[in-house]
């Protein structure tokens, strides 16, 4: 197989947007740095978040909750906090978060209809924003149980702010829009098959999905039996590793546990000479998937710039099998039905939807049994790639984003195919529990965002996160920001 490696390395090309936005936040750090020096308030850096909001949202319908009297308040108690001399890594700092996690007097929709109640509680990982002083302006859009790579449903869909007639991918599209928007600085989004990874390669943002059990899904002990875990997205890598150090910790009850890591100081750390195996081969799929050339491109503009970086990159695959797809099925179905089961009222679901619960609950048994006893099998032969290399680099998605509108209308099979032949990249690392990080790759020749991912073995978000710092300091991605137009 050749590969285009390009001779001039990675590069933005047909970029759209305008550089250094007066939209642009700046990083956590200087956020917060700015608010303990008295520089801002934490009102008024939540109000010009609450007001980009209000200004985006009839087009861009990044957002599910929006919490103005409440984060205004927060927002006002953190002042007074600041004020009283109390110094907390986000305190006063606007951040959003995926509406499958709970807000203590907010409903939990996950992209759903009905008359959701409002939770009494927080989840684990609201509380530790908290716990660093973050104000949440508001919870953001999902389609529904996150079960597609395109973020729309009957609160209409939410749209790429790069294009407003292409998705900015799915499931976590509301959070990946809000930050490439400039509607918060950051955002949390959940990865049960990429939907952190794929939204942030549509959006040129940095986007992690952690280890498994690295931030607690709790009140659940696991999330999806265990392939979605939570994740941050960023504009840039340092951003992307604060908030994953500042969430991430387990509570009890969690079902994984993993080893302790520290991501934000790996940032400015040189990686080292790696050995990085690029490939191009897309998993098992049921459908007709190719991979699309300015994607294939744009690996392989990246691969060369790791090259001129003084990293080995050798063309290699994982040895995926097809017992990976049957693994993913049942866990995934599955889940879907744990959730359908909590909807208040179901009728009001997609059709799509309910058919696929009804499979999960034919494959909630033996075949969930069967798939989970069978991981550490799959772990044992796929991860022997990693006897030979350190990172696997990869396609983020096969095709640029699609149009905002691509599933609407259509049955099951049409919806797979139309999943399968954009997005059939990321879902084996939510399968195994491993990390992996998309960074921004360039533009497609019309304009539109593209990402790698760079994929890891056990614990390795370090690695990782020091590799794509130093792809940062080569591309300077988060200096290309989307014009407004909303």
């Amino acid at each position: 197989m050749s590969v285009d490696t390009g001779q001039q390395g990675a590069r933005w090309t047909g970029a759209v947007g305008s550089e250094g936005s007066d939209r642009a936040w700046p990083s956590l750090e200087d956020c917060a740095r700015s608010l303990a020096r008295g520089e801002t308030t934490s009102v008024a850096l939540v109000t010009r978040s609450l007001d980009a909001i209000d200004a985006g949202q009839p087009t861009l319908g990044a957002f599910r909750v929006v919490r103005r009297a409440a984060a205004l308040a927060e927002a006002a108690d953190a002042d007074r906090r600041l004020a009283a001399g109390v110094r907390l890594p986000l305190l006063g700092v606007p951040i959003a978060v995926k509406d499958d996690v709970d807000i203590s007097g907010e409903p939990t929709a996950f992209g759903c209809a009905g008359d959701f109640p409002a939770k009494t509680s927080d989840s684990e990982v609201v509380r530790r924003l908290r716990a660093a002083g973050a104000v949440i302006v508001g919870k953001t859009n999902s389609p529904e149980f996150g079960q597609w790579p395109f973020t729309g449903g009957t609160f209409g869909h939410t749209r790429n702010p790069w294009s407003r007639d292409r998705t900015p991918g799915g499931s976590s599209g509301g959070s990946a829009t809000a930050v490439a928007a400039g509607l918060v600085p950051v955002a949390l989004g959940s990865d049960g098959a990429g939907s952190v990874r794929i939204p942030a390669s549509w959006t040129n943002l940095v986007g992690i999905k952690p280890q498994r059990g690295r931030i607690s899904t709790w009140p659940d002990p696991e999330a999806f039996n265990g392939i979605t875990v939570i994740g941050p997205l960023a504009r840039t890598v340092a951003d992307a590793a604060l908030l994953l150090d500042l969430v991430s910790g387990p509570h009890d009850g969690d079902l994984h546990t993993p080893r302790p890591v520290t991501a934000r100081e790996a940032v400015d750390r040189d990686p080292g000479r790696l050995r990085i195996a690029l490939s191009l081969k897309i998993p098992f799929t049921a459908t007709r998937t190719a991979l699309h050339p300015e994607m294939r491109d744009a690996v392989g503009a990246t691969a060369h710039l790791l090259r001129r970086l003084g990293h080995d990159v050798v063309l290699a695959d994982p040895a995926y099998g097809i017992s990976l797809g049957a693994n993913f099925l049942p866990r995934s179905m599955a889940g879907l039905e744990t959730w359908r089961r909590r909807v208040p009222d179901p009728a009001l679901l997609d059709p799509r939807t309910l058919a696929n619960a009804r499979t999960g609950r034919l494959l909630g048994g033996l075949p969930l049994r069967a798939a989970r006893a069978a991981e550490p099998r799959i772990r044992r032969r796929i991860g022997a790639i990693f006897d030979e290399f350190d990172v696997i680099l990869a396609p983020t998605t096969a095709t640029p984003p699609p149009p905002v509108d691509a599933i609407d209308g259509i049955g099951n099979y049409g919806t797979d195919r139309a999943i399968t032949a954009a997005c059939p990249y990321t879902w084996p690392w939510n399968v195994l529990g491993w990390p992996s990080v998309n960074v921004p790759a360039g533009f497609t020749s019309d304009g539109l965002p593209r990402g790698v991912q760079l994929m890891g073995h056990d614990s390795s978000e370090p690695l990782l996160v020091a590799l794509a710092a130093q792809l940062e300091r080569e591309l300077h991605w988060a200096t290309a920001q989307p014009d407004r137009w909303w």
